[in-house]
This record gives structure tokens, sequence and C-alpha cells, in this order.
């Protein structure tokens, strides 16, 4: 939906998805993407317009097997196999209890219904909100959606295409429709991650929106 069109919000069946808006995320943190503090506003405003909101937080233990520092010989953002498929190595982040892991200072979080914590299992990443990386362990926000009758899912947050990708394709998997606010969002932008991210998206009926464009 890039004409600019304004998308009216169902109270009962649209809910807002904020991915993980973290210190570990923004500038200074440990996994920085660039801009990611800049999308604080933008999903604060959107905050007061939804009636339900989701907010999701990686939350890894020290030594995840996700991070550069758990292979030796290998640096941050490497590819290996391990036994769910090829992996990114990134540097330690969002580990449990720390303040990188924490949500950014002026994210507005008293409207959060659900706060679901990913990445916990040490042996496996997880970037989806709706599954782990190994594609088949649900965190169980599917079922959460289905038992409170939201059909819609709005994504918003950290990184565009990583997590939030993840989390728009597997919405649409599991039979939600998606809509991802793009100004809302900033990315990574890992050797084309972010074209391949919106390409995929499009091809899998993901709607692109500007905040502007949804209304009460």
């Amino acid at each position: 939906m890039d004409s600019g069109a304004a998308i009216s919000l169902d109270p009962a069946r649209d809910i807002l998805i904020a991915i993980d808006v973290q210190n570990d995320f923004c500038p200074g943190g440990a996994l920085a993407v660039p801009d990611g503090d800049a999308v604080v506003a933008p999903i604060n405003a959107l905050c007061a317009r939804f009636a339900h909101v989701v907010l999701t937080q990686d939350w890894h233990p020290a030594g995840h097997e996700s991070f550069a520092s758990s292979h030796a010989g290998c640096a941050p953002f490497e590819t290996i196999d391990l036994p769910y498929g090829a992996q990114t190595l990134w540097p330690d982040h969002c580990v449990q209890g720390t303040p990188g892991a924490a949500f950014h200072a002026d994210l507005q979080t008293d409207r959060a219904e659900l706060i679901l914590r990913k990445g916990f299992r040490r042996q496996i990443d997880s970037y989806s909100a709706f599954f782990e990386n190994d594609r088949e362990t649900a965190t169980g926000l599917s079922g959460y959606l289905r038992t409170r009758g939201f059909t819609r899912v709005f994504l918003a947050g950290l990184a565009t295409d990583f997590c939030v990708f993840y989390s728009a394709m597997d919405a649409v998997r599991e039979g939600f429709a998606a809509v991802l606010i793009e100004d809302a969002c900033r990315a990574i932008d890992l050797e084309g991650s972010l074209a391949k991210a919106r390409r995929d998206m499009r091809e899998a009926g993901v709607v692109f929106a500007q905040s502007e464009q949804v209304r009460a």
C-alpha cells in the first residue's frame, strides 16, 4: 500500500507488534542498527492509536550459540552451519538482565499487553516473534493472537531485514494479514539483505505502509 491511502484500524482485530526496540540495537549498542533509535518516536505515536500492543524482546543467555564469541576462530557476521541450518554469527548482544537487553529508555512500554521474550534457548537463535530459527519451535504468539481474536498484525521495530522480516513472513504463514510500517523500522542491510527482505515480503503479500497512513 504505497499509494498513501489511509488504513483504518479495527480495535477488535488489529494489533501492533513492536520488535526488539532495545538498547543493544540502538546507537552505541553492541549490535547497533544504523539510525535504530529513530523508530522510537513513530512507534510511540502508533501505540497511542492502537487498542492493543505487543512488544518483543531479544533475551539471550550468556554464551548463546549465535554469538561469534561462542565459536573459536569465528568473527561477527560470519555464517556457520548449526543443526537447524545456516546461522549468522553476531556480537554478544541482548544478554539477559544487562542494560543492552533493556528497552530503549524513551520507548513507551506501558500500553503493552504482552512482552514476548525470544532467543532464550541457548542452542538456537530466534529472529521471528512467531518461531525460532529451526522454523518449528513456536513462541506461542500465534495462539495468543488467535485466542484473542486478532486477524491483522502491524509490524515495526528492529531490524527490518531480520527480526521484523521473519516476523512478517511468519505472520502471513500463520494466516494473519501483515502490514509493515516502514518509517517505524530500520535495517541492518547486511550484503543486500534489505532488498531481498523487501522483495520476499511483497511476494508473500505483506502490505507496506507509512505510520501516517494508519488511522485509529
